[in-house]
């Protein structure tokens, strides 16, 4: 019996072969696991967001410097643009985008009120009023900008992260701060939260 497929029209072809539902259903999840297979990146983990097919490593950069004539601490993340824009999107139920300048002004509200929530220090075992000053696109990732009311003599500064633990597993937030002319750097690997530097 000659089979004509046109348009490779699996429909008609599994009708032909009078193969039921279940073979259909079948062949369809083979189908499937082949193409994810040989399509995905086979480093990027299993987790919860689509993000993580698009690169492998899920990392954040976050700048904490203390500007000397103020005391004041200014601070920049540095984020993934499509990671930020997923969990922006899942956690409050929108559309984000932070690429397109006219929606920016509606995307300030929603990222300063995520790093706000998901971002503290406390210098001296106290803790540190910080304000969202805003953001900005570089490239593919997006900087926050953050800064504290002023602080006088840092002797400890704790850092408590969960920026994007809510979205990967395998986060890594990395940092680097600058108090009274010293530069130390760690990062916080998920799930750990808190980071202690002494000055």
């Amino acid at each position: 019996m000659k089979i004509y497929v046109e348009s490779l029209n699996l429909n008609r072809f599994f009708v032909f072969e009078k193969l039921n539902v279940s073979m259909l259903l079948i062949v369809r999840q083979c189908l499937l696991i082949c193409y994810m297979f040989f399509n995905l990146n086979a480093e990027a983990p299993l987790n919860k967001g689509a993000a993580a097919l698009r690169h492998p490593l899920h990392l954040s950069s976050t700048e904490i410097n203390q500007n000397i004539k103020t005391g004041r601490l200014e601070i920049s993340c540095r984020i993934f643009t499509d990671d930020f824009e997923d969990i922006l999107s899942r956690n409050y139920k929108i559309k984000a985008d932070l690429i397109k300048p006219v929606r920016h002004k509606d995307m300030d509200a929603v990222v300063g009120k995520y790093l706000l929530a998901h971002l503290q220090l406390a210098a001296n075992a106290t803790n540190i009023k910080l304000n969202y000053i805003g953001y900005e696109n570089d490239n593919e990732a997006v900087i926050v900008y953050l800064e504290s009311e002023p602080v006088k003599n840092i002797r400890s500064l704790e850092t408590s992260s969960t920026i994007l633990y809510d979205l990967f597993n395998d986060q890594v937030n990395i940092f680097h701060i600058t108090c009274q002319g010293k530069r130390k750097s760690a990062k916080l690997d998920y799930p750990s939260k808190k980071l202690l530097t002494t000055f």
